[in-house]
């Protein structure tokens, strides 16, 4: 099967993550158990869980000059990711997120951007071979804008699939909609994106509405344990079933099936296989502690894909 080229661009973040009994409440201290520093930022989640799933993968994006660039690099090199457009910042330290889980595997993040936001329309033009090569452009919203659109416009102009994965949720232009082949958010960016609740299947249904009127070429609204939701030109709102798993840690969970779904399309499958296979690397990210230490590898996805019990298929890392 041949390996799909995947270019990203987005954040490297370092996750501070700890463990608690529940989240904490606003004023509430709480005594949480492991501490764990792990590699983590959309962006980056995207790219490994690309990489892990046996694509060729080229990330673009800043760091700081510190410790944890050289640590994120290093993880990358590891993971097959090529960070050749991955550049240190000179002002800027690298990003870095708090991260609070609970023994539900819900969890709580706040995040410092920091030169993540430095990242530039420059920096993208300089990085057009990269993008002009691709199979599928990955995108997130933890970096600017400007960005953003500029690496779509070139995606665009070349050919190349954009997937957008709108995280965290923030205004666009119109003129960005139009570029993006695949838009991939949950229900919470839905809502903010559209101003539609998605409390009702109308309501839902609505609000994909929006986004196919804007330009997109198809929604792919992610439901986490109720599976996913399709809407495009050909489907109205088709519902694809979550694979039922004992969930560890959500947290990176999201970025799989962002990865699962590009490398699926990259490999010429139809967007409904690409689907399956979001949803397969979603429900195994979401088995393992962790951001990128959770992506699954392409053999445990099919092995879901196929009927495998999911808790015979990989081991958690607690």
């Amino acid at each position: 099967m041949m390996r799909p080229r995947i270019a990203v661009v987005g954040s490297l973040n370092m996750d501070l993550v700890i463990r608690s009994p529940h989240i904490p409440r606003p004023g509430e201290t709480i005594i949480g158990s492991d501490f764990q520093t792990i590699p983590g930022g959309k962006g980056a989640n995207q790219a490994v869980a690309a990489a892990r799933l046996g694509a060729q993968v080229s990330m673009m994006g800043r760091l700081g000059r510190d410790s944890f660039a050289d640590t994120l690099l290093e993880n990358l090199a590891s993971s097959g990711v090529d960070a050749a457009y991955v550049h240190k910042d000179t002002e800027a330290a690298t990003g870095v997120a708090l991260i609070v889980v609970d023994e539900r595997g819900e969890n709580s993040i706040v995040v410092a951007s920091g030169a993540n936001m430095q990242l530039s329309e420059a920096d993208v033009d300089a990085a057009e071979s990269m993008i002009a090569s691709a199979d599928v452009l990955v995108l997130q919203l933890e970096v600017p804008l400007p960005a953003i659109f500029r690496s779509a416009e070139i995606a665009h102009q070349h050919g190349v699939a954009v997937v957008l994965n709108p995280a965290p949720a923030r205004e666009l232009p119109a003129e960005l909609y139009e570029l993006v082949d695949v838009l991939i958010p949950n229900e919470t960016e839905t809502a903010l994106l559209t101003g539609q609740q998605s409390d009702s299947s109308e309501r839902l249904s609505a609000a994909t509405h929006q986004f196919l009127e804007r330009g997109v070429g198809a929604v792919v609204i992610t439901l986490g344990k109720q599976g996913a939701l399709l809407t495009n030109q050909e489907y109205d709102g088709r519902k694809f079933e979550a694979f039922q798993i004992n969930a560890v840690d959500t947290t990176a969970a999201g970025d799989a099936f962002v990865a699962g779904l590009a490398v699926s399309l990259g490999t010429g499958h139809p967007l409904l296989e690409a689907i399956q296979w979001g949803n397969a690397a979603g429900a195994l990210a979401a088995m393992r502690f962790g951001a990128q230490t959770s992506a699954p590898t392409r053999e445990e996805v099919e092995k879901l894909i196929s009927g495998v019990n999911p808790d015979k298929i990989i081991e958690k890392v607690l």
